[in-house]
């Protein structure tokens, strides 16, 4: 249901995407290129997103997140996580 790649380019990357890619693993329960066994999230991690000026960055399906921080990441993951 929700696809949620994290950019790992230059600026996000050199931004800590690292930390917000290992956070939304622990959170999860799952690595890049792996979904859910409720098959709700799948993670991607991907060369670029294209919005280095909000880096690091994050998209759910279409929604752009950006300046992540790992706290951020635990709200928008509980955030879709209330959602059906």
């Amino acid at each position: 249901r929700y696809i949620v790649r994290v950019c790992m380019g230059t600026a996000c990357h050199v931004k800590g995407a690292g930390r917000i890619g290992d956070t939304l693993s622990d959170l999860l329960g799952v690595g890049h290129a792996e979904t859910t066994e409720d098959l709700k999230f799948t993670v991607e991690h991907v060369a670029c997103i294209g919005a280095c000026g909000m880096a690091p960055v994050i998209m759910v399906n279409d929604a752009t997140y950006g300046s992540m921080s790992v706290q951020k990441m635990g709200e928008i993951v509980e955030k879709y996580k209330a959602m059906d």
